[in-house]
C-alpha cells in the first residue's frame, strides 16, 4: 500500500512517502518554493517525492493530511469570539485542506484525517524502532490539544491525555519569544541560544504565569496571554509583572533580555521534566516517543533524557510540523494494514539527490574551472579534508538531502572547529545572523565521548552536552561549554563519516563545524543550482557539489555583481524566469 502524507496551510509544509510500512521519501516545501516555513500545498515536494519512490498519481492508495480541519475550525471560532468579534468567520473553511490538497497535487482518491498530535506521536514511535513505548507530544497547538501523553504499541498510537489550548508550554515559551522581539514559529531556537548568556532571575515572575502543572496537567494564567493570530502574543500585565518593557525588533540585546531568555528556558525544562517524570510513573515503559515543536529544544532534551526516568528514548529528525506528514502517512498505513517500519529510523536523508550534473552543465558553459572527481571518490575526501585543515570554509552539497531542520552531512557548510576565528568567520561573512547563536560539531560516533559528555547517539542533532574539557573546539563550543551535537555512524553515512575521520588524521580531531548551507533568511539548499548561487553570494572559499569541486576564486565577478544586485533569491526566482541567470 501507498500512502502520502502531507503537512500545510500553518507553517512547514511537507510531503512524505510509505510504502508498504517503509519511508520512502520526505521533503520540506520551502526548500523548492525558496520560502522559509512554507505553508502552502506542499506541490513541489510531492512532486519530488513521487518521483524518487519511482511511482505516479495514479499509484497512490490513499493521501493522509496531518490534522483534523473540523476540530481546528472550532478553536479557531472560539478564539475570534474570545477576541470579541467575528471578523473573519466568513474566511474560516473546514473543507479548504481537502479541497485544495486535491486540486493543488491532481488527486482524486481517498483522503484520511488524523489529529494533529497523533501525527507528532507517531513520526516518533513508528520511526523509534521500538515495539512499545510511551509516548509525549509537546507544542504551541494542534486542533485543540497542546501536550499528550499516551503509548504507543503494536495496536498503534493510543493518546490518552491531552491539555487544551490555550493551556500550551509551546505558547508559554513562543510568548516570551515575541517579547524578546523575536518572530514565534521561527526565533524560539533563538531564545534558546541566548539564554546561555543570561541569568534566570525572572523565574519566578514567569512561573507566576502558570497557575497550575500537577500530574501532567497545565493550567496558564490567560490575563498575560493575547489570545489572536496576529500582533503580539502578550498583554500589559506581562510587562507590569516582569518590570521590563517589551524589546523592539532589531533593538539591542541587553542584560536583562539574555536574563529573560534564561527564565524562560529554566522554566520549561522544569515544567517539561515535570511531565515527563509524571508519564513515567504513569507508563513505566524503559521506551519514551517524544515529538512536537517544542522537541527541537536541544538544550531541554539532554535534561529530559537525563532525568525523565526512561532507560531509552527517540526523538524524531524532524519534531515540528514538517514531521507530521511523515507520522500522517505511517499512521494510516498501520491503521489500514497493520504495516510499520522494521527498523528504527536513524538516516534523516530523505530528500532528492545533488550529482552535481546540473552546477557542472553552468560551470562549463560560463569557462569556470573546477575540478571533477567523478569516480575518484577517495582523492575528493582527502582533498577536502586537506582544505579544512587548512582552515578553508566548505560548501558540501552531496547526496541525499535531509528531512528536517537541520544539516546533517549532506547540505552543510563545514569549518575548522579548533579554529577561534572561524565561528566569527562564518557567522559574519556566510550566515549573517546574531553573534550570540552557536554553530554545531560533527562528530564520529565511536569517538564522540572523547570530545562531549554524550553516552548515545545523537544522529538529528537535537541534544546539548558539555564539551570536554581541553577538547580544543573553540568553534562549536557555547558560552556555557555546551555544544548541539550531531554523531555520525559509519554504516549509516560512510561518506560523512569518511571526511571527519580523514580530517581527524589530519588534526587529531574527527570533528568538523557543520552548519546549514543556507545564508540568513533563506532556507538550505536543495540542489546544486542553489549551492552554487549560495556558494557565491556567501562568498564561500570551496564549494564541493556532486563529483565538483570549485574554487571562489574562479567565480567571475559578474556573477558576484549580479547576484548582489538581484536581492533575495526568491526574488530572482519571482522575477528573473526561475534563475535564468544560471540555467
Amino acid at each position: 500500500m501507498i500512502v502520502v502524507g502531507v503537512s500545510a496551510f500553518y507553517h512547514d509544509s511537507a510531503c512524505a512517502v510509505v510504502v508498504d510500512g517503509e519511508v520512502v521519501a520526505a521533503s520540506q516545501e520551502e526548500r523548492y518554493t525558496r520560502r522559509r516555513f512554507e505553508r502552502g500545498v506542499p506541490m513541489y515536494a510531492y512532486r519530488s517525492c513521487l518521483e524518487q519512490a519511482g511511482i505516479g498519481p495514479g499509484d497512490i492508495d490513499m493521501v493522509a493530511y496531518y490534522e483534523n480541519p473540523t476540530k481546528k475550525l472550532g478553536r479557531q471560532l472560539w478564539m475570534l469570539l474570545a477576541d470579541g468579534g467575528d471578523r473573519g468567520v466568513g474566511e474560516l473553511d473546514a473543507m479548504q485542506p481537502a479541497r485544495e490538497i486535491r486540486d493543488r497535487l491532481g488527486y482524486d482518491g481517498p483522503l484520511a484525517v488524523v489529529d494533529h498530535h497523533e501525527a507528532h506521536a507517531a513520526s516518533a514511535f513508528y520511526c523509534s524502532g521500538f515495539d512499545e513505548a510511551a509516548l509525549f507530544t509537546a507544542d504551541a497547538v494542534g486542533e485543540w490539544t497542546t501536550t499528550s501523553c499516551g503509548v504507543g504499541s503494536a495496536s498503534g498510537v493510543e493518546l490518552r491525555q491531552q491539555v487544551p489550548f490555550p493551556h500550551s508550554l509551546g505558547l508559554l515559551y513562543s510568548t516570551v519569544t515575541s517579547y524578546l522581539g523575536f518572530s514565534v514559529n521561527s526565533d524560539e531556537y533563538k531564545v534558546m541560544g541566548l539564554a546561555a548568556y543570561g541569568r534566570p532571575r525572572y523565574l519566578g515572575a514567569l512561573a507566576q504565569l502558570v497557575l497550575n502543572s500537577a500530574d501532567g496537567d497545565l493550567r496558564l494564567d490567560t490575563r498575560y496571554f493575547r489570545l489572536r493570530a496576529d500582533g503580539a502574543m502578550y498583554t500589559a500585565a506581562l510587562t507590569d509583572l516582569l518590570g521590563l518593557p517589551p524589546r523592539p525588533v532589531r533593538a539591542p540585546i541587553e542584560a536583562v533580555h539574555r536574563d529573560l531568555a534564561a527564565s524562560v528556558q529554566l522554566l520549561l525544562e522544569e515544567l517539561l521534566l515535570e511531565k515527563v517524570r509524571y508519564l513515567h510513573g504513569i507508563y513505566p515503559s524503559d521506551n519514551l516517543c517524544y515529538s512536537g515543536g517544542v522537541a527541537h529544544n536541544c538544550v531541554a532534551n539532554t535534561k529530559l533524557r537525563r532525568g525523565g526516568g526512561f532507560r531509552n528514548w527517540y526523538v524524531p529528525p524532524a519534531p515540528g510540523d514538517a514531521g507530521g506528514a511523515l507520522g500522517a502517512a505511517l499512521l494510516v498505513q498501520h491503521r489500514e494494514t497493520g504495516a510499520r517500519p522494521t527498523t528504527a529510523l536513524t538516516d534523516a536523508r530523505l530528500g532528492p539527490f545533488c550529482d552535481g550534473r546540473g552546477a557542472a552543465r553552468v560551470l562549463h558553459a560560463a569557462a569556470v574551472p573546477y575540478e571533477d572527481f567523478a569516480g575518484r571518490e577517495e582523492a575528493l575526501l582527502e582533498a577536502t579534508a586537506d582544505l579544512l585543515a587548512a582552515g578553508t570554509v566548505v560548501g558540501w552539497c552531496r547526496g541525499q538531502m535531509e528531512f528536517g531542520p537541520r544539516a546533517l552531512g549532506s547540505r552543510s557548510i563545514l569549518g575548522d572547529p579548533r579554529d577561534a576565528g572561524m565561528r566569527e568567520r562564518i557567522n559574519r561573512l556566510v550566515k549573517k545572523r546574531e553573534e550570540f547563536r552557536p554553530f554545531a560539531p560533527a562528530v564520529v560516533a565511536e569517538r564522540a565521548g572523547e570530545f562531549f559528555d554524550l553516552e548515545v547517539p545523537s544522529p538529528f542533532m537535537l541534544e546539548a552536552v558539555a564539551v570536554r574539557p581541553g577538547a580544543g573546539l573553540p568553534a562549536v563550543t557555547h558560552v556555557d561549554g555546551s555544544a548541539r551535537v550531531q554523531t555520525v555512524e559509519r554504516g549509516t553515512d560512510p561518506r560523512f563519516h569518511s571526511l571527519l575521520e580523514r580530517f581527524g588524521r589530519r588534526t587529531g580531531v574527527p570533528v568538523l563545524l557543520n552548519t546549514s548551507f543556507n545564508v540568513r533568511g533563506e532556507p538550505i539548499v536543495r540542489d546544486d543550482v542553489d549551492a552554487l548561487s549560495c556558494f557565491v553570494r556567501a562568498g564561500i572559499d570551496v564549494l564541493v557539489v556532486g563529483d565538483l569541486l570549485v574554487r571562489q576564486e574562479d567565480v567571475p565577478g559578474v556573477w558576484r555583481e549580479y547576484l548582489a544586485r538581484a536581492g533575495s533569491y526568491h526574488d530572482r526566482l519571482a522575477h528573473n524566469d526561475a534563475y535564468s541567470f544560471f540555467v
